[in-house]
């Protein structure tokens, strides 16, 4: 499947409380659980004013939908063509 980043606008999101993420996280499963299709939520980055998702669906209107039944803005769904890190540097061509 492939993997998603989403960005979801949300004023305070680096302020949200313990409890608030505890509600978010809560949300988000029970609409996973219920989509009835492939779907994997791995983790979440609040910073600023963003959250910043990263999510595997077999394709971006799941992610859509997720975000809708979720109540949660979908504002940016970008499928993630690569992945990697500073140990790149060394791996040859």
């Amino acid at each position: 499947m492939p993997k998603f980043i989403v960005e979801r606008n949300v004023p305070g999101a680096s302020r949200l409380t313990r409890s608030e993420l505890c509600d978010i996280a809560a949300k988000s499963n029970a609409v996973v659980a219920g989509l009835g299709v492939p779907y994997v939520w791995h983790h979440t980055y609040a910073a600023g004013d963003k959250l910043y998702c990263v999510h595997e669906a077999d394709s971006a209107d799941d992610i859509y939908r997720h975000a809708k039944e979720g109540g949660f803005p979908a504002d940016l769904v970008a499928e993630i063509a690569n992945t990697f890190g500073p140990d790149a540097a060394y791996i040859p061509a």
